[in-house]
């Protein structure tokens, strides 16, 4: 099965090594991804958990790596893991963060409108935070 699928982008005037490093440590979750994480994310048992709109969710990100890749994982509240795709790509003398949201089975337009929705606030607030 394909899913559909929408590139939620933005353009950070910050270094891409700047950017990378801030979203790929679980820790600064919650100040940037609301529709994620809207409270502290706690080590807990060697699992990042945080609490979120959905509930009680467990990320794990990528291993660090040189080439901007900040995919995580998110085990949800049912047990369902959903991959969520994402990219710092370097852009001149800033970046372009590039987040994949991806329509799961069973979701319906409107929740899949409201998700790419929350993306697309969650790397505004990046970008505010990144360009501040």
């Amino acid at each position: 099965m394909v899913f559909e699928s929408t590139h939620v982008s933005t353009t950070i005037d910050r270094p891409a090594d700047d950017v990378y490093a801030y979203v790929a440590e679980p820790r600064h979750l919650s100040s940037w991804a609301a529709g994620l994480a809207d409270r502290d994310v706690e080590l807990v048992d060697g699992r990042w958990v945080a609490e979120s709109p959905m509930g009680r969710v467990v990320v794990a990100f990528t291993e660090r790596n040189p080439y901007g890749i900040a995919d995580h994982d998110v085990t949800l509240p049912s047990g369902e893991t959903v991959r969520n795709p994402m990219r710092v790509i370097g852009n001149g003398d800033g970046c372009d963060v590039v987040f994949t949201v991806h329509r799961r089975e069973g979701v319906s337009a409107a929740d899949f409108a409201a998700d790419v929705a929350a993306v697309t606030a969650d790397l505004a607030t990046l970008k505010a935070l990144m360009e501040d």
